[in-house]
């Protein structure tokens, strides 16, 4: 049985989390977790929630911030099924907190845009998948955090913005490969060359987002997409976030061969049987137009 650190035993006062040291040059550093304002995480049942809780600051990232949602996912409990990502106030995230931009060379430049690239892929291909729960900014490192999910509600109040262009910077925590492919290299391009700001229905059409709702509906709703997901099998659930985005990014040949080993591989599990055998003797529901 897997052994937490002691900023993981789950209470329901929501536990902190903090960086006590940073990523700096080396990005698979192991950090050292104190008590921190800025997160907070806590299991509901077999659903994890992180929520952003820096509401004076429209949740805008930091470093310490960055490295505490990598080591969030990198220590779920076992019995984690599915998460859900939300902001506390008014604002999902508004990106980077410009008052934490330091002053780099080109290589800790780089080394410190690694260390974000690490810790939002533990939220892409950890080990459950990650329902992002949007409304007000989602903007700059916020649009970054939440592409990194796998699937993204906002409700009517969100607006999507890459400000990077116009303030003499670039994305640096994933972007520029998250991004375009939820809408597009060209749409991309004039955000950040203009400054362009999507608002929640315009977002969803262009694929910013899965799921639109009312103002203030955002998290029951991932949260609900999240109870749902957790009772899928789970080595379809892995299928799905770890090998279908691959797959999607293979030549067509390649693609097939890897549907055909990793469709093998799922059918054969037995809770996977299980559930075919539920569905033929009449067991499990089938698919009505909703």
């Amino acid at each position: 049985m897997r052994v937490y650190p002691d900023y993981l035993v789950i209470n329901h006062n929501y536990d902190r989390f903090q960086v006590k040291n940073q990523v700096r040059e080396n990005p698979y550093m192991t950090l050292t977790m104190t008590p921190n304002p800025d997160i907070h995480f806590e299991m509901r049942g077999d659903i994890a929630v992180v929520r952003l809780t820096r509401p004076t600051k429209r949740n805008a990232l930091n470093d310490a911030l960055i490295a505490s949602i990598r080591q969030i996912f990198e220590n779920l409990p076992d019995n984690t099924k599915a998460a859900v990502i939300a902001g506390d106030g008014d604002h999902f995230c508004a990106g980077l907190d410009l008052s934490d931009l330091k002053e780099r060379d080109a290589g800790q430049g780089m080394h410190h845009s690694r260390s974000w690239h690490v810790a939002l892929e533990r939220v892409q291909y950890g080990p459950v998948p990650v329902i992002a729960a949007l409304h007000g900014a989602v903007v700059g490192g916020g649009l970054e955090l939440a592409s990194a999910c796998h699937i993204r509600v906002a409700d009517d109040t969100a607006f999507y913005a890459l400000p990077e262009g116009t303030r003499g910077i670039f994305v640096g925590g994933g972007g520029s490969v998250r991004i375009p492919r939820l809408i597009g290299v060209a749409r991309m391009t004039d955000m950040m060359l203009t400054g362009r700001v999507y608002n929640a229905a315009e977002g969803e059409r262009v694929g910013m987002a899965q799921y639109l709702v009312p103002a203030g509906t955002a998290f029951d709703k991932a949260f609900e997409l999240a109870q749902r997901i957790g009772q899928n099998a789970p080595l379809t659930n892995y299928a799905l976030t770890h090998v279908l985005p691959r797959i999607a990014e293979q030549p067509a040949d390649q693609g097939f061969i890897t549907e055909s080993m990793i469709s093998a591989i799922a059918q054969a599990a037995p809770e996977a049987k299980q559930r075919v055998r539920d569905f033929l003797e009449g067991r499990a529901a089938k698919v009505q137009k909703s």
